[in-house]
């Protein structure tokens, strides 16, 4: 069984120029090797460099009304990895920057994947909240991602796991709150605008000190594609959210389990959305259903052990849980990038690159914030 390349932890802190500056000297391979996968790409579908650039511009007014430190970051990244602007923000934003011209045809070319589940302290076997997921994206992602632990002076510190040249994807703060997220699909999609790429929702979502602004910041913003994210606080609380650009369902775990893959489950969506994902990856159907069967005979003793069984499940391979590389339907490699395992209330975080090939887990940790933990459970 071959042994991957943990993935490199890089420390930020300062400014969000000087953070972003360290980022991109960090990970200049890895982003170099990210964008040009993505670029290359684009231009099969008729997107050349240029356009890209013009694109990349005329995002930044969306992000900047967001959050105008997102774009100084990427700036940074930019410059510390000697790479365009435009190669960070397609990191950021690949979807996103072409969908008003190319509509979905160009989504549909970067098939997502994952499978995600939590359990809530009770269903734990020592009373810690426990959160994971697979990442299911392009194969080459295994060896281009990268861990990011990020001090802040104004909030929670950040350890999250992402794309190099990205701002966030899924992980922990200090204050125990956690976050997975999974890609979706409806018939409303990349049809309306102005909306703010999913990795910054996801980096302010993890700049939260209180599960209530996290909240917020999922159901108040706006978004051109589909999307489900999975919040959980250390302290006992955890709800996962289906978004449609412009409507978000909510769940809530069952007797302290939580599991989703790729499909629509609230009622309500099912009912009002048409789900149009699962035609490019049927195996969602069943990924969720034996994860789910994996833990909940052991709800009230669940450790991350169990996590991981169930995540390595291989049944149906090469349509499995835990996806070896293979071609999808649209003649892309994807396979379970990364395997990811929290214990957010610890700032305890372990991946895994390429579970179906490896199993060598490195542990990333953020010192918890105690008192903040206790002051958002009071």
């Amino acid at each position: 069984m071959k042994d991957f390349a943990p993935f490199p932890l890089i420390d930020l802190l300062g400014s969000p120029r000087e953070r972003g500056r360290t980022h991109g000297k960090a990970a200049a391979d890895r982003l170099r090797r990210g964008a040009k996968m993505y670029a290359e790409q684009l231009l099969k579908n008729g997107v050349d460099w240029k356009d890209l650039e013009r694109r990349a511009e005329a995002m930044v007014p969306i992000v900047e009304k967001f959050d105008p430190a997102y774009v100084e970051e990427m700036r940074g990244i930019a410059e510390g990895a000697n790479e365009p602007f435009a190669a960070v923000m397609l990191m950021n934003a690949r979807t996103e920057i072409v969908a008003a011209a190319r509509h979905r045809q160009v989504h549909k070319h970067f098939p997502d994947g994952c499978t995600a589940a939590l359990a809530l302290p009770q269903a734990s076997a020592d009373g810690v909240l426990l959160h994971g997921q697979n990442w299911d994206w392009r194969a080459e992602c295994a060896e281009t991602a990268v861990l990011l632990r990020i001090r802040s002076d104004d909030g929670p510190d950040i350890l999250t796991f992402t794309e190099a040249g990205g701002l966030a994807r899924s992980g922990l703060n200090s204050a125990g709150i956690g976050l997975t997220a999974n890609a979706l699909d409806c018939d409303r999609d990349y049809q309306r605008g102005p909306g703010v790429p999913l990795p910054f929702i996801r980096r302010k979502v993890l700049e939260s000190a209180y599960l209530a602004n996290a909240v917020q910041t999922i159901m108040a913003t706006p978004k051109l594609g589909s999307n489900h994210m999975a919040v959980s606080h250390c302290e006992g609380e955890a709800f996962g959210f289906e978004c449609a650009p412009d409507e978000t369902f909510w769940l809530a775990p069952e007797d302290g389990v939580y599991v989703h893959a790729n499909h629509w489950i609230a009622p309500a969506a099912r009912a009002k959305v048409k789900d149009t994902g699962i035609a490019e990856t049927p195996c969602t159907i069943y990924r969720d259903k034996r994860v789910r069967e994996h833990l909940v005979p052991k709800r009230g003793k669940l450790t991350l052990d169990d996590f991981r069984q169930a995540f390595f499940d291989d049944w149906g391979s090469p349509w499995s849980v835990c996806r070896p590389p293979r071609l999808n339907p649209r003649g892309v490699m994807v396979a379970t990038a990364a395997m990811i395992l929290m214990r957010p209330g610890e700032g305890h975080l372990e991946a895994c690159p390429m579970p179906s090939h490896n199993r060598q887990f490195t542990s990333y940790s953020v010192t918890p914030d105690r008192t903040a933990q206790r002051a958002a459970a009071e």
